[in-house]
Order: structure tokens, then sequence, then C-alpha cells
């Protein structure tokens, strides 16, 4: 049986879709208490109307967290082969200690349950913000080295954290792969993530950053990740990443894909010098939200390109294109 972790998320809705396509196996999934379960049905829908109910029925549901160890230790029972799509991703300092408990104390639990039940193989979904940074404009690659001395997001260092369980997950004898994707293009959650970019630029954004990463498809994650699955490989890492690509390149093609106005005007340094000199202020006083760091501010200029021919050459793979995808996405918004 299969076990899916942050099933109700992006990645883990895709995932369970095209499993339950393929796959004659039980399938698993757990959620939170507050979870909203009509949501994966609403993406089924959007790429099957008439066999989503059928497949959604298919998922047997558990009610766990993965800080709850007891009921999470329950939805392991008769589990084979388990992939860890749940996480946490905020760029708010006062979300960085619920941050590292979710990343890092949770992908612990998850890997010391794998351990006990003698799991077959974890698949663990990580990101491309654990891997370390470019050397001399290089593209970046798995086995770029994680430099700790580097200013980075308490994000990054929580799926950094994250990975290290599973590195030691491996070490204790548990069969794992991590997936590192870039910044996941998908529809269906547009509240958050790359889908909350597509709101803002139908609502007109006025400025975008000039940051170059990388960009994915969301079943250029899933997919791989269920190839990964079904091979021999093991403990192996895996840059998904389809293109690196300019923020504000992405955002206009947003723009085009949705028959929007696209910004006109890129982010200056000033700008986010002064957005982050205000919400200190606040948060320092008042406790208010603060995205704006010292790491970010960095990050919003930085430029990271990321190399895929690992995942290419083991699976024979080739990625859509990030054009394909947002237009893919684009329509169903």
């Amino acid at each position: 049986m299969i076990l899916v972790t942050g099933g109700t998320g992006l990645v883990g809705s895709h995932l369970l879709f095209q499993l339950l396509q393929n796959s004659t196996e039980t399938i698993r999934a757990i959620h939170r208490q507050d979870s909203n379960l009509e949501h994966v049905l609403s993406v089924f829908k959007l790429y099957d109307e008439e066999q989503a109910e059928k497949l959604f029925k298919k998922i047997d549901w558990a009610e766990a967290n993965i800080l709850d160890i007891p009921l999470l230790s329950e939805a392991f029972k008769g589990i084979t082969h388990v992939y860890h799509c749940a996480g946490f991703i905020s760029y708010d300092v006062r979300d960085a200690k619920i941050m590292r408990r979710i990343n890092i104390e949770g992908t612990a639990n998850v890997v010391n349950l794998c351990l006990h039940h003698d799991i077959k193989k974890l698949c663990h979904v990580s990101s491309i913000a654990a891997i370390g940074s470019t050397i001399n404009d290089k593209p970046i690659t798995e086995d770029t080295v994680w430099n700790p001395e580097l200013s980075h997001s308490h994000y990054a260092w929580s799926k950094y954290g994250g990975e290290m369980e599973v590195w030691r997950g491996s070490q204790e004898g548990l069969n794992v792969l991590i997936v590192n994707p870039g910044v996941v293009i998908g529809p269906g959650f547009w509240k958050s993530g790359s889908g909350l970019l597509f709101t803002k630029v139908a609502n007109g954004l006025k400025y975008t950053p000039i940051l170059t990463t990388g960009f994915v498809d969301v079943f250029d994650v899933v997919k791989p990740m269920i190839s990964l699955m079904e091979s021999n490989y093991q403990k192996e890492r895996y840059i998904l990443v389809s293109e690196s690509l300019r923020f504000d390149s992405v955002v206009n093609k947003i723009a085009n894909a949705l028959q929007k106005q696209p910004p006109k005007k890129t982010l200056e340094s000033w700008m986010v010098f002064m957005g982050w000199a205000f919400q200190s202020i606040g948060h320092t006083l008042f406790n208010t939200k603060k995205t704006i760091t010292y790491d970010s501010i960095k990050g919003v200029f930085s430029k990271s390109v990321y190399s895929n021919n690992k995942l290419k050459d083991a699976l024979n793979y080739n990625f859509k294109l990030i054009d394909e995808s947002i237009k893919d996405t684009a329509a169903h918004y």
C-alpha cells in the first residue's frame, strides 16, 4: 500500500491523481482535521470530470498530522511505499519556528516510522532552496555544496534540515529518494505558491522582481517521482526544473496567458530596502507580518540557474516548456 503525506496540497493532489490513474495498489493519504478534501476533488475534476468522483473515492483518507506521532503511526499500518509531500512554506519571520518543526521534526517523524515499519522506499519532496548556491555562474547541480556560512532563508534552512533527516534514515538502512523541485506551476491553488502569482497578475500586479530561478510544471514533479519510486534508484536526489528563467519574464508570460496587462515596472533595490525598513519597524513595535529580510533582499536580485541533466539522463525524461505550463494553468484559472 502507498502512503502520501501532504495529499491536499498542489503537489500531493496531483500526485494522487497520477497514482490513481496508473496504480492498482491501494493509496492512503493523510490529512489534517481542518483540511478541505473537496479541494482535492476539484483538482481531479480539472483533468477528468467524468472519472473524478470515482478516482477520489478510491483514496483511503486517514486523519493524521506529521507532528502527531500516535496518529501518524496508525496511518503507516500496512504501508510499503511513502511519498512525503507534506511541508510548510512561508517567508514571514513569525512562522520560522513552526516551519522548522513541520519541515524538520515532521520529516524526522516520517523517517522514523518508515524505519519502524520496514518501508521499502521513501520519496521526499524537498526544494531547490535546499541546494547550494551557484559558484562562478555555473549551473547548480545535485552535487553543489550547501554552504552554511552563506545567508539562507528560514524556509531554505528548514528544507535543508528535512533533507538531513532523510539522509540520516538512509544511513540507518532506509531506501530513500529526494526530489528538489523549482517553483511549481499548476492549477487549483490560487491563494498560495505560484497560483497566488496568477491571482496577483489577474488583479493587476504593479511591480515584479528580476531574480532568476527554476520553474517546473506540477506533472513534471509527480511523474518523475512515480518513475523513480518504481525504479531501482535509491540514495539519490534529483533537481526537478524545466527551465531557469527571470521572474519578470515568467510574470509577463502569465499576463499574456490571462490576457492581462503585465507589470510595467521592476523592483528597484531602494524599493525593497524601504519595504524592509517599514516592515522591520512594524514587526518590532506591533509584531506585524515581516516577509522582507536581509536574505530576501539579496534573493530578489539573485541569479540561480539549475541543471536538470541528472533526471533527464536517469529517466530519459523531457520536461514541458514553462510557456506551455503557464498556458495550461491559465486555462483553468
